[in-house]
């Protein structure tokens, strides 16, 4: 990663994130996804709510010039949560877990909740190294897999609002 950055969404975003949206390997990992990822307005709707919502702080992730993926937090119960979406192309390359950290400098809010299906070891390693911890385990119906899954609650708690080191590969 030569340039790394969180910028707000811009509209030509939204082509990538719809094109994530329909990859059924990262659809598979993410499992809690729209019941039907290639239903092009309900994605469009989805994200018209989300922009527009004060609550919801988003964030796309771009790598050398170009977005690629996204970041936010969104209330949940009256406590935010965050959730993230890589391009498979990307995985396994520190982009999620740097995106994440960056993410979490500038969202102060705390406690702050994520979830990760119990099998995503992917995603459960970014947050981990995040500093989440986690807190419980529920289960609900996955459309991704079209049944009920496993998923793991994890938290960051008040008290972890610190400086990460980020990898010496990216910049802001």
């Amino acid at each position: 990663m030569t340039d790394f950055r969180l910028r707000e969404v811009e509209d030509d975003d939204l082509e990538l994130f719809f094109n994530l949206q329909r990859d059924p390997e990262a659809n598979r990992m993410a499992a809690f996804t729209a019941p039907d990822p290639e239903d092009r307005p309900a994605f469009d709707a989805h994200w018209r709510r989300i922009l527009a919502d004060p609550t919801v702080y988003v964030r796309s992730i771009e790598r050398d010039g170009a977005a690629a993926g996204n970041v936010l937090a969104y209330e949940s119960e009256g406590i935010p949560e965050v959730s993230y979406w890589i391009d498979r192309a990307l995985w396994g390359q520190g982009v999620a877990t740097a995106a994440l950290r960056l993410f979490l400098l500038e969202y102060a809010k705390r406690p702050v909740r994520a979830r990760a299906a119990q099998d995503n070891v992917g995603s459960i390693r970014v947050l981990e190294k995040c500093g989440f911890r986690r807190i419980g385990r529920l289960s609900g119906f996955a459309n991704a897999r079209g049944e009920e899954i496993a998923e793991y609650l994890f938290e960051l708690g008040p008290k972890s609002r610190k400086s990460f080191n980020m990898p010496q590969s990216c910049s802001s």
